[in-house]
């Protein structure tokens, strides 16, 4: 909504208002541009990510236990900075050794402490908004490794092409995307109803696509005719 807005519904002046948004984007909580502030992702800014975490928890936690069983004891994995691939963080005890390879901070402090996983962190410039690492470092420190699976979601899904609102993510998604042997997308079914500005890849290219169990079967069933490896996460541990 626009500032001005906010002076109206709140009774404040417009210094108080800027302020108190500017208070809130420092923390990562909103987003400030031309006079315009979000907390909720559009198709030009994305949203933080302690606004994402608290959208479809219960979808993501199916979602990254199904991603799992795409991991072997002794591989080296890319972990992205997005919410969802943070909830695999709980299961990956179960299967080490492992080399865990992130930008996000987040998913940095929540491995750090974790027993037999080897924890590579991706420096850079460090963006408060989405608590991670990005830039020509990270992207650089990126290409000098070889991973055997990269665990990426994006902020939506257009015509079975999936995209995100910075292009910044962008470049480091593609650069752990071009790294590793096999590329898994997690997607709860939210990104299908959702619109972004850059796009990023095929829903084909992707070696599996994990989606949730709230996904339409007309999107689902669309995938699969396309001979996309569709994998339906369900609450009940009852995989297709």
């Amino acid at each position: 909504m626009r500032i001005e807005d906010l002076t109206e519904r709140f009774g404040i002046s417009l210094m108080t208002a800027h302020r108190d948004v500017d208070e809130l984007v420092g923390r990562g909580l909103f987003r400030k541009t031309r006079g315009i502030v979000s907390a909720a992702a559009t198709s030009l800014i994305e949203s933080s990510d302690v606004y994402r975490a608290n959208r479809q928890p219960a979808e993501k936690k199916m979602i990254a236990a199904a991603a799992m069983q795409f991991i072997e004891p002794g591989q080296a994995i890319f972990l992205d900075d997005s919410t969802t691939v943070l909830q695999m963080a709980a299961h990956l005890p179960a299967k080490v050794p492992l080399t865990a390879i992130t930008n996000s901070l987040t998913l940095m402090n929540a491995l750090k402490g974790m027993h037999d996983v080897t924890l590579l962190a991706l420096g850079g410039q460090y963006h408060n908004w989405c608590n991670a690492f990005m830039g020509r470092m990270t992207i650089n420190e990126i290409n000098r490794l070889r991973a055997d699976v990269a665990f990426i979601s994006m902020s939506a899904i257009t015509d079975d092409i999936v995209f995100h609102q910075s292009p910044e993510i962008v470049d480091i998604k593609r650069a752990m995307y071009d790294c590793a042997a096999k590329r898994i997308l997690l997607a709860d079914h939210t990104k299908f109803e959702r619109r972004a500005l850059h796009s990023f890849a095929a829903l084909s290219e992707f070696d599996v696509v994990i989606v949730d169990e709230k996904t339409s079967a007309a999107h689902v069933d669309r995938m699969r005719t396309a001979n996309i490896n569709v994998v339906v996460a369900r609450g009940d541990e009852d995989r297709s």
